[in-house]
C-alpha cells in the first residue's frame, strides 16, 4: 500500500466496491472482513497531540473506535477500549498496539446496554488510567430493516440502548472526573440528516446524538470541557457485514459516494486526535461530518 500521507488520487487510495459477499453473526469481527480495514495499523504517524493525556473510547475493538484508539496511542495517550466480550480477538489486537507504542491499555469487556456496567466501567477507566481527560462515545447498533413491521420492540430497545442510553451512563458517569481542557466526543453519522429508509431506528439515536452533543456541550463550557460530534459517512467497519447492510447492499458499499468508495477508518481518526487535542481549544457543540462529499446540514 501506499504512503496514506502520499498524496495521490483520494478516489484510488483505498478498495472500491465490488465487494464479496461475507456475511457475519452480529457484532462483527474485522479480523473476517475482506478486504481487511486500514484503522491505522501501520498508517497512523503520531506527532505527541496527547501526550500524557488519559481516554475512554467505547466500541473500540474495530472500526472507528478502534482507529482512534490507535491514532490517541500514537499521538501519546494511555487508552482504555470497551467492547463486547464477543469481540475479544479484535481488542486483543489493540490492546497489543497500544502496548507497542509504549502506551498503557485497558481492556474493558461488557455489554453497554447493561446500566451498571457503563457506571463502573468508568470507574475502572479512572482507576487503571489515573484520570480521565478524554472520552469517545462511539459504541453503536446498527441492524438493517427494510420495512417498519420488521422493527420489532426488542432491536428498537436494543438499538436505543446502545446508542442512547449508554451514551448517557457513561456520560453522566464521567463528567465528574474530568478537569478543565478535557474533551468529550460523540460519534453520530450522516444518517442523522439524511437517514435511510432500511435504518429507521439507527437513524433516529444518531439524530439524537447531535441534538445530546449540543445542548450537553453548552452545559459544559461552562466546566472549560469541550464537547463535540463526528458524523461519518460510509466507512467500512465490521458493522457493515454484521447486519448493518444486506450482503447485496454490502457488495456495492461506498459505491454511491463522490468517491466512488466507503471510507477507511483511519481516514477519519485525524478529526477525532483534533476534537481531542488542545489544538482543538476553540471546537466546542460542532458536528464533524466525514461523509465521502455528501455533506450534512
Amino acid at each position: 500500500m501506499t504512503d496514506r500521507l502520499t498524496m495521490q488520487d483520494p478516489r484510488d487510495q483505498y478498495p472500491r466496491p465490488p465487494f464479496p459477499k461475507q456475511p457475519q453473526p452480529a457484532p462483527g469481527l474485522a479480523a473476517e472482513m475482506d478486504p481487511k480495514p486500514d484503522h491505522g495499523e501501520e498508517s497512523y504517524r503520531g506527532s505527541g497531540k496527547l501526550t500524557g493525556r488519559k481516554a475512554l473510547i467505547t466500541g473500540a475493538d474495530s472500526g472507528i473506535g478502534r482507529a482512534a484508539a490507535i491514532a490517541f496511542a500514537r499521538e501519546g495517550a494511555d487508552v482504555a477500549i470497551v467492547y463486547l466480550p464477543a469481540e475479544e480477538r479484535d481488542a486483543k489486537d489493540v490492546v497489543a498496539l497500544i502496548e507497542a507504542d509504549g502506551r498503557k491499555a485497558v481492556a474493558l469487556p461488557g455489554d453497554v446496554t447493561d446500566e451498571g456496567f457503563c457506571r463502573s466501567l468508568v470507574a475502572d477507566a479512572v482507576a487503571h488510567l489515573g484520570g480521565l481527560d478524554i472520552l469517545v462515545i462511539n459504541a453503536g447498533h446498527q441492524q438493517t430493516r427494510e420495512d417498519i413491521s420488521q422493527v420489532s420492540s426488542a432491536d428498537f430497545d436494543v438499538t436505543m440502548k446502545t446508542n442512547l442510553y449508554a451514551l448517557h451512563w457513561i456520560t453522566q458517569e464521567a463528567v465528574p472526573h474530568l478537569k478543565p481542557g478535557a474533551s468529550i466526543i460523540m460519534t453520530a453519522s450522516v444518517q442523522a440528516y439524511d437517514p435511510s429508509a432500511s435504518l429507521l431506528d439507527y437513524a433516529t439515536t444518531k439524530a439524537g446524538i447531535v441534538a445530546y452533543s449540543k445542548a450537553l456541550a453548552k452545559q459544559m463550557i461552562e466546566k472549560g470541557i469541550r464537547v463535540n460530534a463526528v458524523a461519518p459517512g460510509p466507512f467500512w467497519t465490521a458493522l457493515q457485514p454484521s447486519g448493518g447492510q444486506t450482503q447485496e447492499k454490502l457488495t456495492k458499499f461506498g459505491e454511491a459516494s463522490a468517491f466512488g468508495r466507503p471510507g477507511q477508518p483511519v481516514e477519519i481518526a485525524p478529526v477525532y486526535v483534533l476534537l481531542a487535542s488542545q489544538e482543538g481549544s476553540y471546537i466546542t457543540g460542532e458536528v464533524y461530518g466525514v461523509t465521502g462529499g455528501a455533506g450534512i446540514a
